[in-house]
């Protein structure tokens, strides 16, 4: 397979289903925020020493790749494409549940920071921030997987607890917020 198409050449691009679009469609700009913070995800594994965090974000990025043609696959394609489900949102509130039991209270705004692989998780979750808004524009016209949109939402989440746990389990402080 070769790595260029020459599509790009002309401002466009193709969906899962074969569909061109421009380069500026929403279609990309919500995928390709998916694949921006499955790379950011990617440098958290360099900093992940902790073997549950370092599986749970290996797990994630499959997901997001999972994610990425499902966003690139309009809903009403005839296209067969893993579509996320209430069970893929269900996971990530397990998850966030159970780390959340292992931590202290939250009683005050926090700065992203700490221990080098939390402060990528915190820039992971703002990547994610951005992507559930470019993702909205689609979810409001109806032509998304409503899952995929809910699992964004619920995958900040999870990425800012992750970041919390880095940091608790390594013993470094979250990094308090402190109003002038």
């Amino acid at each position: 397979m070769k790595i260029y198409t020459k599509t790009g050449d002309k401002g466009t691009s193709r969906l899962f289903t074969g569909q061109e679009v421009e380069k500026f469609s929403y279609y990309l700009h919500a995928y390709g925020d998916v694949d921006e913070l499955n790379s950011v995800l990617g440098v958290v594994l360099c900093y992940a020493d902790d073997a549950d965090i370092y599986s749970d974000v290996v797990h994630l990025q499959d997901e997001l790749f999972k994610l990425g043609a499902d966003l690139a696959t309009p809903i009403d394609s005839k296209k067969e494409v893993y579509r996320f489900k209430k069970s893929n949102i269900s996971y990530l509130e397990r998850k966030i549940d159970a780390y959340d039991t292992e931590l202290p209270k939250l009683r005050n705004f926090i700065l992203p920071g700490g221990h080098k692989a939390a402060a990528f998780l915190h820039l992971a979750r703002t990547v994610c921030r951005r992507a559930e808004r470019e993702v909205s524009k689609l979810y409001h016209e109806k032509k998304i997987n409503p899952h995929a949109f809910v699992y964004l939402n619920r995958l900040s989440d999870y990425l800012f607890i992750l970041a919390r746990i880095m940091n608790h389990r390594k013993k470094v402080d979250d990094v308090i917020w402190k109003s002038n």
